[in-house]
């Protein structure tokens, strides 16, 4: 009987999700500073529905489009940390793997190891992102 309980118990702390990593991200984060005063006058749904992309410490977010963070490991030289993700778009799911770096106060950047395809897009989930006081997720 001891034996089943100890496998049940380790498979339920197994199956539970890991903890966010220690010191991650808060708030919100757009592309530019400049999109956190519209998020602040406008509303952040708007910046949303114009095709920017948000980052939290839940994931990156915008209209059609989610990476939804896994699995989230802070690195013990550096104020950064490993993220993987699922990502979806309509009629298209991946995996992506990236690194978050906190570059200031204000500021992250992303490096996501996920090739762009057509030199043409956006750098994909790659950039810098900029903290937005006073701004939060619908």
């Amino acid at each position: 009987m001891v034996l089943r309980s100890s496998l049940c118990i380790s498979m339920l702390v197994a199956a539970s999700p890991a903890p966010a990593a220690e010191d991650f991200i808060e708030g919100v984060y757009l592309q530019s500073e400049e999109l956190c005063a519209q998020a602040k006058k406008d509303t952040l749904q708007t910046v949303i529905e114009a095709g920017n992309l948000v980052l939290s410490s839940r994931g990156l977010e915008s209209i059609e489009y989610n990476c939804e963070f896994l699995e989230i490991t802070k690195a013990t030289r550096s104020p950064s940390w490993a993220v993987t993700a699922i990502c979806q778009e309509p009629g298209y799911l991946f995996p992506d793997v990236l690194s978050v770096t906190q570059m200031n106060a204000k500021q992250v950047d992303l490096v996501s190891v996920r090739p762009v395809e057509d030199e043409s897009e956006a750098s994909g989930n790659s950039g810098s992102y900029f903290l937005c006081d006073g701004v939060a997720l619908p």
